[in-house]
């Protein structure tokens, strides 16, 4: 292992965004939660079973908006139609659920502003100084205005956000392709590169895609399952990697 706590045969490094750049994870889920219990409440009444953060975990974390969507409306056994991306938000169609899921993100943004975790901040300068390429890989279509935000957008050499995703066609998280298009970016083979994620769909990602380190960021106590779904290392914050940080 290098002094950046990663095999001596990466090249790479891949970052997701939410929870691991920055602090907006809780804002998601939070939004999340907003959207859905808005709308159990106006479709089943008083007696509707709230939005939980293991829902959070297991249906939503660290998918597209529309995938998420799907996912735990499909949990609770809902259908709505699929609508189209210019719906309006709160529209009761997958992608009118997503827009206003947006929406509030947005607007608590806004109110709240966006922190970075300084130290992986610290992670990736080290990471660049040793001469590793790194890309900053998201399924959120604000991911380009939340690095200029915390001015780290040239903290990265490629880009792979939700705007890119829906250009090209590629599936989120946990498929792969995504991570797989910044390691093509960069010009790398996925078992040259490291993936670090703290959703559980991005361990699923960073092992299907054969990846040559995936390291998960625990930041909610659930260590064991991000184990379970792919990771090589578990660290609750990437200061705890080698020693430049």
């Amino acid at each position: 292992m290098t002094d950046l706590g990663l095999p001596d045969t990466i090249l790479a490094c891949l970052f997701d965004l939410d929870g691991v750049v920055t602090r907006t994870a809780v804002v998601h889920a939070a939004a999340w939660k907003e959207l859905f219990d808005a709308f159990l409440h106006e479709r089943d009444g008083d007696g509707f079973r709230p939005f939980t953060d293991a829902d959070y975990d297991q249906y939503v974390d660290g998918l597209p908006r529309a995938d998420g969507v799907r996912s735990f409306l499909a949990s609770r056994g809902i259908a709505l139609p699929e609508g189209g991306p210019g719906d309006r938000p709160g529209a009761r169609t997958v992608h009118g659920l997503g827009n206003r899921k947006n929406e509030l993100l947005l607007e608590r943004i806004r109110t709240d502003g966006v922190e970075a975790h300084d130290s992986t901040l610290r992670y990736i300068a080290a990471v660049r100084a040793r001469g590793l390429r790194t890309a900053i890989v998201s399924s959120s279509a604000n991911c380009r205005d939340v690095l200029r935000s915390i001015g780290a957008e040239d903290l990265f050499d490629a880009r792979i956000d939700g705007v890119d995703a829906a250009e090209r066609g590629l599936p989120g998280k946990p498929a792969p392709d995504t991570f797989l298009a910044a390691a093509r970016e960069l010009g790398v083979e996925p078992s040259r590169a490291a993936v670090f994620e703290d959703a559980l769909a991005g361990m699923d990602a960073g092992r299907a895609g054969g990846f040559g380190y995936v390291v998960g960021v625990d930041r909610a106590g659930r260590a064991d399952a991000l184990y379970a779904h792919g990771a090589d290392r578990v660290v609750s914050d990437l200061g705890e990697l080698g020693r430049e940080t």
